[in-house]
């Protein structure tokens, strides 16, 4: 009974990463820098800069944003190039990961039989840790790009790592269960030697 709660708790936690990571594509403010706003008149002239991984924007103190969409492969810089990259790959395996997982689980009865089940889902488990460089690697080679240069990180880039450890944790669940049974199974095999 209790692997099956950790089991159902590593594949909630692992599916609410993957979640995590498959927003931060979509999200926009991943690099923001702020344009004005100092000076002595009563009238507070600012003007944000901000990007994602597919267009960058300009809005003004009157609320109203222009947006640039970037409009070939080639021309678009390499590091959202590589960002875009891994974590499309990430998302993609990671989802084969995730499904693994849920079919090697204790509670679900597809799979096959106990050691079969133990195999999928360890292998799930490895996967999402190896995934897990797509993930985590992602948001911090944009992160790192936009350090060197005058914009801050945004909301996007922190929601992408918390997915990454979430994924992680999820990962270690799964081989905890099934590493306990195989220690186990070695300890039992080991007194009637």
């Amino acid at each position: 009974m209790r692997k099956r709660l950790i089991q159902i708790f590593g594949f909630l936690i692992s599916s609410l990463g993957w979640l995590f990571v498959l927003c931060t594509m979509a999200m926009d403010y991943w690099r923001i820098t702020q344009l004005g706003g100092q000076g002595g008149s009563f009238i507070i002239k600012v003007a944000w800069y901000w990007s994602n991984l597919w267009k960058d924007c300009f809005t003004d103190s009157t609320a109203v944003t222009n947006c640039r969409d970037f409009p070939v492969l080639w021309s678009v810089t390499y590091y959202v190039q590589g960002t875009r990259g891994l974590l499309m790959c990430g998302l993609a395996l990671g989802f084969f990961g995730v499904t693994l997982c849920f079919v090697g689980m204790e509670c679900t009865y597809i799979g096959g039989g106990e050691t079969i089940k133990d195999k999928l889902l360890f292998s799930g488990a490895t996967s999402l840790v190896t995934d897990l460089e797509s993930y985590g690697s992602a948001p911090f080679q944009f992160s790192v790009t936009s350090a060197f240069s005058r914009y801050d990180l945004g909301p996007p880039i922190f929601l992408g790592l918390v997915g990454a450890f979430l994924i992680m944790f999820g990962a270690v669940l799964y081989a905890v269960t099934v590493c306990r049974r195989k220690m186990s199974h070695f300890s039992t095999v080991g007194k009637y030697l």
